[in-house]
């Protein structure tokens, strides 16, 4: 795969087990750093609650973590951090995501939480829609998570055209206790199932700075987005937020501890649409036969 990609002969990602890797960008006060992981080469089965970045991995993250600051440090995972389909669309489907890893997530914050870097956010893919998500319990400052479809896929384009208006609708009726919603969203799930791509501005001239979480159709449109003060990504005790599993807390509550009812309500409603729809079927072929009964009947008295 590297030589595919034509990665130096040099490169530290042929010395090590998986391509996980970082780079800074930017002058002094301005600068980006990004981190990107790799949540394939050394992760445990779906099921197992496992590891996902494996020791060596989490020890290099550690280190970069707590290396040189940025204004902003962007991690880039495959899958999704903030989600909130991994554990709502069961038993119909099961979403990868580090949802699926519940400790090893648990364990992403807290290092993000202790390293004490500002600035942190997330961009992740893998699900074939986009949509924008935030966590409010996991440092001492919002971590956001912008997810985007990809060019190539998108779960409307899996379908035939008629069947997309379904689609939309299925994504109304999925848990939001993650997603971020806004009147500027082009459907109003906020989620995009059209293909689509990210973007994050930041606009280092504003006072106070600012940074834009969007994403964008395949014209370069913008479909969904969410502006604020890079300041608000400040680790301070002031913003954190405690987590009452035990009381819904839009942002803070976790998908897996979503009431029954509210979790598996997609499963639920399709369900109930198959019942209603062999009970017609089923009706619709008794009154049928019933017919016919009676026809033949009358045809061997006359």
């Amino acid at each position: 795969m590297l030589d595919f990609l034509d990665e130096p002969e040099d490169s530290k990602r042929r010395k090590q087990a998986g391509v996980y890797a970082s780079y800074m960008f930017g002058p002094e006060g301005k600068r980006v750093k990004v981190i990107l992981l790799d949540t394939r080469y050394h992760r445990d089965p779906l099921l197992s609650d496992g590891t996902i970045l494996g020791d060596p991995q989490w020890q290099w993250l550690e280190r970069e973590l707590h290396g040189p600051q940025s204004e902003i440090t962007i991690i880039g995972s495959s899958i999704q951090v903030v989600s909130n389909l991994s554990a709502t669309t069961g038993p119909l489907f099961y979403v990868e995501s580090w949802a699926r890893f519940p400790r090893e997530r648990e364990r992403l914050f807290r290092l993000i939480d202790s390293s004490k870097r500002p600035g942190v956010l997330f961009i992740s893919g893998d699900v074939h829609f986009g949509e924008i998500t935030r966590f409010d319990c996991g440092a001492e400052y919002p971590s956001y998570d912008v997810t985007s479809s990809g060019l190539t896929q998108s779960v409307e384009n899996s379908v035939p055209e008629v069947f997309q208006p379904l689609m939309r609708l299925l994504a109304i009726l999925t848990p939001t206790t993650m997603r971020v919603l806004s009147p500027n969203c082009q459907y109003k799930s906020c989620t995009i199932g059209q293909p689509n791509f990210g973007a994050i501005e930041i606009d280092w001239n504003a006072v106070p700075p600012r940074i834009k979480l969007e994403l964008r159709d395949v014209e370069g449109h913008s479909v969904h987005s969410v502006e604020f003060p890079i300041s608000e990504l400040q680790p301070s005790e002031a913003h954190a937020i405690k987590r009452q599993t035990h009381t819904f807390q839009r942002h803070c509550t976790l998908e897996t501890e979503l009431p029954w009812l509210t979790r598996y309500r997609l499963a639920l409603m399709l369900f109930v649409i198959i019942a209603v729809f062999a009970v017609v079927v089923v009706m619709l072929a008794i009154a049928c036969l019933s017919n016919f009964t009676k026809s033949s009947k009358k045809s061997k008295k006359e």
